[in-house]
């Protein structure tokens, strides 16, 4: 009999979900082993927010920001790929899939350091703080030769992503991708996965003087797409999203399988939390 358990929006989801066996790569499968255990234990983080959309009012969102790593695609695969070429480049030991996880998010520049600072930790303190700085050009280098040679390679498009896109692009929402990844980075992923079409503007970390959670990415993609900050849905799967939205005046939805640093994502201060895009696109349709 095949084992089914309940999601936290009350969903069935089946030991055979994983999308490990419909997409390349074994990280993919991987990550839905995650989210399946995380969504089996859910009853050891009470909900301390609303948990669903009932509570928010979709005729009050006019525009949507959409993050890319975490809540579009999941890339880890490519990230680790990429940072174990590069640390095999500067003669480095490797570094595991779940401990690189933790340290996705806030750019790719503070995850190469967290790389290095973790691969050096055997080092004292001080000495490993001017090695990190004296290896980090190289190893941005060789980072992004690598990172560009495989980037998509390696990623798969999460369940409900391109199903939420087009609902969202149907209802007549103007749509921007806005991510912490270097923009070189981001737009040929979201080629590569067929969702550049979606988006009337595409940002990223390099785009603007700050990346999220600083506010100000949020502000300017919110100029650029036209409608006010109240009035625009940022939709994320992170602290730094939720941060940045906050900060921004924009109401944000999480979704629940992503990375957040490791940390439970219901914990985060957010207008909302759903399993899959895809119930964005159904709820906001009803505008």
């Amino acid at each position: 009999m095949k084992a089914k358990h309940k999601s936290l929006s009350g969903r069935a989801l089946s030991d055979e979900a994983c999308p490990g066996r419909t997409r390349r790569g074994a990280v993919a499968c991987w990550r839905w082993s995650i989210f399946r255990r995380f969504h089996r234990c859910a009853g050891a983080f009470p909900p301390l927010l609303p948990v669903n959309l009932n509570t928010l009012n979709p005729s009050g969102v006019d525009a949507v920001i959409v993050d890319l790593d975490g809540t579009m695609v999941d890339t880890m695969g490519d990230f680790n790929e990429a940072l174990n070429r590069m640390l095999r480049d500067l003669s480095l030991p490797p570094i595991a899939a779940d401990q690189a996880e933790n340290m996705v998010g806030k750019g790719s520049e503070h995850m190469l350091r967290s790389v290095l600072k973790h691969v050096l930790a055997p080092m004292e303190q001080a000495q490993a703080a001017i090695k990190i700085e004296a290896l980090f050009p190289q190893a941005w280098a060789r980072y992004q030769h690598h990172y560009l040679e495989i980037n998509g390679s390696h990623s798969a498009v999460y369940p409900g992503v391109v199903q939420g896109l087009q609902a969202l692009q149907g209802a007549g929402l103007p749509l921007a991708c806005l991510t912490n990844k270097p923009l070189s980075f981001a737009q040929p992923l979201l080629q590569a996965k067929g969702l550049d079409g979606f988006f009337a503007r595409v940002f990223g970390g390099d785009s603007f003087e700050r990346k999220k959670p600083d506010p100000l990415p949020l502000v300017k993609t919110c100029e650029a797409l036209g409608p006010s900050a109240a009035r625009t849905l940022m939709l994320g799967d992170s602290s730094n999203d939720a941060q940045a939205a906050r900060a921004a005046g924009c109401p944000v939805v999480l979704v629940t399988y992503g990375y957040n640093h490791g940390q439970p994502v219901r914990h985060v201060d957010a207008d909302g939390y759903v399993d899959s895009l895809e119930e964005v696109g159904r709820w906001l349709a009803r505008r």
